[in-house]
């Protein structure tokens, strides 16, 4: 799969065919970040030198939610062509505000849209496709920066083929804001099709890049890598749920639990307490997220 991008800052998560043995090929996530390390040094210091530290404490009332806007493309009315249950989107729902409860984000179902379009299902995305990705957000995406618009979608033409997902960061809104939000593979829902890949963990994993964070293995094990102190550096993705895996010795063993490493959606279950301050800090810095 090829990964290349046209408007800095996506994250692409996908899944490749590997050989489990002789027998049949079982799904695998794949991911890669299409950010220079240029890139990701001016967001640093963007990020540094705008950031507002963030703390639930100084919150007075309950915490405004962030509305969700659900956008279902379907190439026609069946199972297989994109049309997911409301009772999937109401799980999906309730899947993120399990996994970011530490965070203080709340997500609230806003409303449902459903678009039959078969070249908006087959062939969204940021590559070669970029052209039919931005149709279907500029006819589609609604609110402003601090609303969250999720597209479900195929995935199944040129270099989208075998995507999980994928979603733009907070800094991008300024610069392209029709541009915000998560696309995802439709059967990576809750009680979806994609073998091990279905409860729900795709769209906690977008979310988190949408909110600011990068993968847990960006920059290897080297550098800033995450640009979070307390997720252990990490050589390379993580395929299943593996205990004990060392890839960068000396910091810890990699976190396969981690919302944003590539583990099976059933091995993830956590964010650390710095990547919760990061998302906590990026939301308020980027979407204006203080109340």
């Amino acid at each position: 799969m090829l990964f290349a991008l046209r408007a800095a800052f996506f994250f692409i998560l996908g899944v490749a065919i590997v050989s489990a043995g002789p027998l049949e090929p079982r799904p695998t996530r794949k991911c890669a970040s299409a950010i220079t390390p240029a890139r990701k040094t001016s967001a640093a210091y963007h990020f540094t030198s705008h950031r507002i530290h963030y703390d639930l404490k100084n919150i007075k009332g309950p915490h405004k939610p962030i509305d969700v806007y659900f956008h279902v493309i379907q190439k026609d009315n069946t199972t297989t062509g994109g049309n997911i249950k409301s009772s999937q989107i109401d799980k999906q729902l309730q899947i993120l505000n399990h996994d970011y409860s530490s965070t203080g984000l709340f997500f609230r179902l806003k409303k449902v849209s459903r678009t039959l379009n078969s070249t908006w299902f087959r062939s969204a995305g940021p590559f070669a496709t970029y052209d039919i990705q931005s149709e279907m957000k500029k006819k589609l995406r609604v609110g402003g920066r601090r609303d969250l618009n999720i597209f479900t979608v195929g995935f199944e033409t040129g270099d989208t083929l075998g995507s999980l997902g994928y979603a733009n960061y907070p800094i991008d809104y300024a610069r392209v804001p029709w541009d915000d939000g998560v696309v995802i593979l439709y059967s990576s829902l809750p009680g979806g099709t994609m073998e091990s890949y279905n409860e729900g963990r795709t769209a906690t994993h977008e979310v988190g890049h949408w909110a600011g964070l990068y993968h847990t293995f960006q920059g290897g094990c080297e550098g800033d890598n995450d640009e979070v102190d307390d997720t252990p550096a990490q050589a390379n993705p993580t395929y299943g749920c593996p205990a004990g895996v060392d890839t960068c010795p000396g910091g810890g063993v990699d976190p396969i639990h981690n919302f944003m490493d590539y583990s099976f959606d059933s091995c993830m279950s956590e964010f650390t307490k710095g990547q919760v301050a990061r998302i906590r800090d990026q939301m308020a810095t980027y979407r204006n997220s203080t109340s």
